[in-house]
């Protein structure tokens, strides 16, 4: 595993491991959970990123700034996901890494973040890397509904600095249910035990994809709680593993 800076910030870095068998390598960016704030980092993904080298993926573990970093939360923390994403053609020649086959899964406030990253190239019209498919375990998926739960004591009006009345151009611009369609398969897997992030925000947000024509599969787990997803000794994470090796052409 090696630790690579894509920028000059302190959390401005990920970590990229490489199966040990001849590239190119598909990638797959890991993106952490915490409620976007600098409480969790980056070490909650590790065994995933090992274990799916063991797949046949590259792994891009990315540390980005938070809520409580300088210069995290609006814009960011955005702008550091866009960033470590755009990063990997800069070394996937070194690497062996296929920027063609770059996908990206996320935990709870990274499955928003996953989201949000295929929904970017609708936002950006300049030349971005493009994903060829998401998978959000238990994601924050739609941002309003995230704030009328007050999940996490209120997580997003930090993240965006106010309510959907107060800055609503920022939950139109982050808010991956307000960027439909995404025009990438999306594969979403919540536990039906989560009192951390509620299955109806997958729910409603599948509904919503559906409904704006995105490839979107719901998966529901029964009996599996928020962390379980990011245990690699959990079926839940073998269920991701699966869906994920589904996406790849």
């Amino acid at each position: 595993m090696r630790t690579i800076a894509y920028g000059t910030e302190p959390q401005q870095f990920g970590e990229l491991a490489l199966p040990a068998t001849p590239g190119p390598y598909p990638v797959a960016i890991l993106l952490h959970g915490g409620f976007w704030r600098n409480t969790y980092g980056l070490d909650l993904m590790r065994e995933l990123a090992n274990d799916l080298t063991r797949h046949g993926f590259a792994s891009w573990n990315i540390e980005y700034r938070r809520v409580g970093d300088p210069g995290g939360g609006w814009p960011g923390t955005f702008e550091d996901i866009a960033r470590a994403t755009d990063f990997l053609q800069h070394i996937a020649l070194e690497y062996a890494l296929d920027t063609q086959r770059i996908y990206a899964i996320g935990h709870s406030a990274g499955g928003h973040l996953a989201l949000w990253l295929a929904a970017r190239p609708k936002l950006n019209r300049e030349q971005t890397l493009r994903l060829k498919g998401v998978v959000s375990q238990a994601g924050a998926a739609d941002l309003e509904e995230v704030w009328r739960l007050h999940l996490s004591n209120d997580a997003v009006v930090s993240l965006l600095g106010g309510s959907p009345e107060e800055v609503p151009e920022r939950y139109a611009f982050a808010s991956p249910a307000n960027l439909l369609p995404l025009g990438v398969p999306t594969v979403l897997l919540h536990g039906l035990e989560d009192i951390d992030v509620p299955p109806e925000i997958s729910r409603r947000y599948y509904e919503k994809a559906r409904i704006a024509g995105d490839n979107a599969l719901l998966i529901e787990l029964p009996g599996v709680e928020h962390l379980a997803l990011i245990d690699t000794r959990s079926d839940a994470w073998q269920k991701t593993v699966s869906e994920l090796l589904k996406l790849l052409p």
